[in-house]
Order: structure tokens, then sequence, then C-alpha cells
């Protein structure tokens, strides 16, 4: 027979259900299953003493056992979930779960278990209607980021994350043994999108694992996570590159709004808002004036080439009070502060940006340097001449302008579903976190 899901029960005579046990109420006379699977969750309405079977089932269950009912659906007026229970047949106990090493929420005598907690069982953590909810919604994002670029012809590459160079930004950078020599996991997949522009294939993206080898234990950084990678070719300039994300989020939030908005203000209590074209945008020495003059912000003079995250959350209030807008793009950044394959104009100004959302940076973008002495130059400025030689190499047989950006799917999740970023991925990885 085949399964039918817990959201499409209603109507069935025969039906084969299967799942975990969300909560059993197991009485003298009848039990109550509430079955859960991906979809939903359903009632099994068992009559006791009946069949000896069915008892010996219902009594051997625990919560979050795995189990398969065969029955009849029947609609019911009393019952409150969903107006439709199964009485069983047969229910086959796949798995039995032991007591739980975790409380995943708050219940009468027992305190929430703390997210670390969590993470050490983070299977058992998941299987919750929120945690599940997150993941559909995260799908649905990532999905109409992808149906957007197919749609204005970009091809979708896999590269290599195992790399023969040090580093591309002189970051730190996690190393692993590679036979007889050292290599490095990819800090991101900026070279080898940059190859695809010097192999002209014009506009790619990728979604893949990016490393990141920094003990920071914030709300918000991570060791690994999944990027959203994107470089497209025969550019004007870096406006062209802000104008294309912008319409890249909007199209996409538009779409997780219409799967899933009323959801994700009852479940995690944030209106989910679609940005309106285009963003807007200041230079970084205004963004400082105006949080200085609105906020009595004043950034230390050794760090204003870059911006501070005191001033990334200041400038959600300030564009949110100007604007009516949760972006914004900051461009206009110290040299010193960008990578060295970054484009700069004919004052030394990177031709790149940063986009902040809710408060927080998720994305520098920029024209890259596409002309190969001056990007060997700028690589000699920064004391990287020898370990990015390969990648140079790209540009010294032609290369068209182009330019990209990367996204961090988890901390666009983070901030669209207002959690911390060890909540917001299927498993975290951080300075001290290796398991499971």
């Amino acid at each position: 027979m085949e399964r039918t899901y817990a959201a499409n029960v209603r109507g069935a005579e025969q039906i084969k259900v299967c799942g975990f046990v969300d909560t059993i109420r197991n009485k003298s006379k009848m039990a109550f299953i509430v079955l859960k699977d991906i979809t939903g969750k359903v009632q099994v309405t068992v009559e006791k003493n009946e069949d000896p079977e069915l008892d010996a089932a219902v009594n051997s269950l625990t919560p979050d056992s795995v189990i398969t009912v065969i029955g009849k659906a029947v609609e019911s007026e009393y019952v409150k979930l969903g107006g439709v229970e199964i009485y069983p047949k047969k229910i086959i106990v796949e798995s039995l779960a032991a007591p739980l090493p975790i409380d995943r929420e708050a219940r009468k005598g027992h305190e929430r278990s703390s997210i670390d907690q969590r993470i050490d069982y983070r299977w058992i953590d998941l299987r919750t209607e929120k945690n599940q909810l997150l993941f559909k919604i995260q799908t649905v994002l990532v999905g109409a980021m992808r149906e957007y670029l197919l749609e204005k012809n970009f091809m979708e590459i896999h590269s290599p994350k195992l790399i023969g160079a040090a580093s591309e930004s002189g970051s730190d950078v996690f190393e692993v043994k590679y036979f007889d020599r050292n290599a490095y996991l990819a800090q991101s997949p900026q070279f080898y999108k940059q190859m695809a522009m010097a192999s002209g294939f014009e506009r790619i993206f990728e979604v893949g694992p990016v490393f990141r080898a920094e003990k920071s234990f914030t709300s918000k950084h991570t060791t690994e996570f999944s990027g959203f990678d994107l470089e497209f070719s025969f550019i004007e300039s870096y406006q062209d590159v802000m104008a294309l994300e912008a319409e890249l989020l909007t199209y996409a939030l538009g779409k997780v709004k219409e799967a899933y908005g009323e959801e994700i203000e009852k479940v995690f209590g944030i209106p989910l808002t679609v940005p309106t074209l285009p963003f807007p945008q200041i230079k970084l020495a205004d963004l400082y004036a105006e949080l200085e003059k609105e906020f009595g912000y004043k950034v230390p003079d050794e760090e204003k080439g870059d911006l501070t995250t005191e001033a990334e959350h200041l400038s959600y209030d300030w564009v949110m009070k100007k604007y009516g807008h949760e972006f914004l793009l900051v461009t206009d950044f110290d040299a010193q502060k960008r990578a060295f394959y970054h484009m700069r104009d004919e004052n030394g100004v990177p031709q790149g940006y940063d986009l902040i959302w809710r408060g927080v940076e998720i994305t520098t973008g920029a024209q890259r340097e596409h002309r190969y002495d001056v990007l060997c130059a700028q690589a000699k400025e920064k004391g990287l001449e020898e370990d990015v030689k390969f990648y140079t190499e790209f540009f010294k047989y032609g290369c068209p302008p182009h330019g990209g950006f990367g996204l961090g799917i988890d901390r666009l999740t983070m901030l669209l579903l207002g959690m911390t970023i060890k909540e917001a991925m299927f498993i975290f990885r951080g300075p001290t976190r290796l398991n499971p």
C-alpha cells in the first residue's frame, strides 16, 4: 500500500501513514496517538481490549518512536487536530525511542535545554515543527535565488574546496594534509568564479561550503557555512552588481513571503517585508557622518576605512528612519580594508560595497580587477604575490570586465527568522564544535 502523508489523510478509506509518535495518551479503554511526519500531524485513535496485537503495540510506545499505521481515516467534528482521525487495523513499531536526553521546548517542571545541549543531539532537536519549518523556508529561499539566476542565463558550477594557495585575502585558513604536501580549505569560490569568467562562461553561480578559520564566538560567525556565490561578465561598473543583488533578494524574499509569510510571523514572530527597489545606497564616510549626527556615534580614526560592528547595528535604525527600508548598500571603503582583487578607481577607491540587512553585513561585492598588470601590482601590495600566482594567471590571456558577490545562506536564514547562527544551521561548526 502506498504511503499517505498526514496532510492528505482526509477522505481516504484504507490508509497507511508513517511517522514519529509526537504524543500518546494511553488510557484503559482508549489510546490517542498523535503521529507526526514532515507535512503535519494526525490523530490515531485506538479502542483498547479489542485486538491484543494493537494493545501490545500501543503499550510499548514511547514519545518519538517511529511507527507505521494501517487503517481507516474518519472525519469527526470532535477531533481538534484537523477534524479527522485514523482507526488502525495494524500498528507496526518500526523503532522504539529511548527517553530523550534533551528538552526541545520548555514544559512543566523542565526548562528548555540550552542551544549547545540541543546541538549535541541535533537530530532530535530538528524533529520540531519550528525547526522543520525553518528548513522548508530555506529551501524556498535558495530555490528562488536559483530560479531567478537561471532565468537570466546563469550557469551553476561546482568549484574545488581543496586549494593549493594559502589565502585569497591574508586571513587564516584551515590547513590539511594532502598526500606529500599541504592544502587548504577554500574561504570562498572566489578564484574559481573568476576563472569561469576568464573561461568565457559569462554568468555563473555556485552553492557550496565555505570555510573560515576565525576564532569568533558571536551570534553570527561560524567556521563552515553554506555560501551562495555568483559572478557575471561585461558589467559597466559595480553598480550593476549591486542592482542584480537587490533584484535577486527582492525576488527570493517575495517567493518566501508567498509560500510561508503567515507562518513566519506566527511561528517566529517576525513579519517578512519584501524590499522595494532600488536599495538605499551611501558612501561609508557619509554614513559615519549621519550616524554621528543622528546617534552621537563617533568612529575611531583608525577604523574609519571600514564599517564597525556598532555602526552596522546603528545603520539599521538610520536606514529605517530615513528610507523605511531594511537594506542598505555601503560603498567607498578604504583600499587597505578590501581584497586585492577589487577594482579601484582613479583615486584608489575600491569599486565595491557591503550590503547590510537588519543591521548585519550579509555581502561584500565588487567589480573585480581583470587587468593582469594592475591585479599583479595589487596582490604584491598586499604581500600575496606568490600565494596567488596561480590565480593571476587566469587574467594573463584575456578576461572580460566582471563582478560578483557572495551570500551566506545560514546568515540570511538567521536574519530572516530572528535567531542565532547556531539555530539557523543544519549543524553548526565553530572553534569548539566538530560534533555531531
